[in-house]
């Protein structure tokens, strides 16, 4: 039994949003070797581990680490080393599990949710059921709503109830709800920041930096302005996550060539 250890809602939720996606949004999309473009299959599953945080995706007999994932996005997930072909242990399906009150009720069960893709940290759970009536069928639970996550259920706390949301309300400020050509843009601008921000760089020097990227993309394409404002303001906004996930990604794919490394000298 483990209790839920995220820190909080969109309002309080202190996780990379730029790295949050839907369990629903990345199931049928390709795995792919970062290395040699090699095609893994398609995502069937998304695990949890004991700690309640997502630990692994799968596809087939395949098993690909979260620690070991470079990139995900535009209908892809790409992994820095060979994936898992043994069924890890102690691996939990969150999608369809109970939602459960303190004394014991059945209320639901957790329809889809939101996680981070590079810390696996869960960012907001969407539950339907008998719970999720007056929303229209799907509300909103945030990590700080869940006393713990067992192996068969999920149970929330005592006055969870009265605070819900809907789903549109509840989750509007997530990288994940935006539109799917503001998602492209901020990829792109993302991807082309990667060589230009250092972790050593100043919140201004940043920012700079993201306007610059942006104007090229004004430049050279046809973008809608209102999309490319909407995506470069989401980053300006989010622009400590975007050095952090620059930064991270920079370490993972060193630490995966060592391990590469590693291997073929054995």
């Amino acid at each position: 039994m483990s209790r839920s250890n995220a820190n909080g809602s969109q309002k309080y939720w202190r996780g990379n949003m730029l790295n949050v996606v839907r369990r629903s949004q990345i199931i049928g999309w390709i795995a792919i070797d970062s290395s040699t473009a090699e095609r893994l299959g398609k995502l069937e599953e998304v695990w949890i581990d004991d700690s309640g945080r997502i630990a692994y995706f799968s596809g087939g007999e395949t098993y690909l680490p979260v620690d070991r994932i470079a990139g995900v996005g535009m209908g892809a997930v790409s992994t820095y080393y060979f994936p898992v072909l043994d069924t890890p242990e102690n691996l939990r399906r969150l999608h369809q599990t109970t939602v459960e009150s303190t004394l014991g009720e059945t209320l639901g069960w957790v329809e889809d949710f939101l996680f981070d893709w590079q810390t696996g940290e869960i960012a907001a759970y969407i539950v339907a059921g008998e719970i999720a009536a007056p929303f229209g069928g799907k509300a909103v639970l945030y990590p700080e709503d869940i006393e713990v996550i067992d192996i068969d259920k999920v149970v929330i706390g005592e006055d969870v109830q009265g605070k819900l949301q809907g789903e549109s309300e509840g989750l509007k400020s997530f990288f994940s709800e935006k539109s799917e050509q503001v998602q492209h843009l901020v990829h792109m601008i993302g991807d082309r920041l990667h060589h230009l921000i250092a972790p050593e760089d100043k919140p201004e020097v940043v920012r700079v930096k993201i306007k610059e990227v942006s104007d090229e993309v004004a430049a050279s394409s046809d973008r809608p302005h209102h999309v490319l404002q909407e995506a470069t303001e989401f980053l300006q906004e989010q622009w400590h996550h975007l050095q952090q996930s620059i930064t991270r990604a920079g370490d993972s794919a060193k630490s995966a060539l060592d391990a590469a490394w590693k291997q073929i000298s054995k």
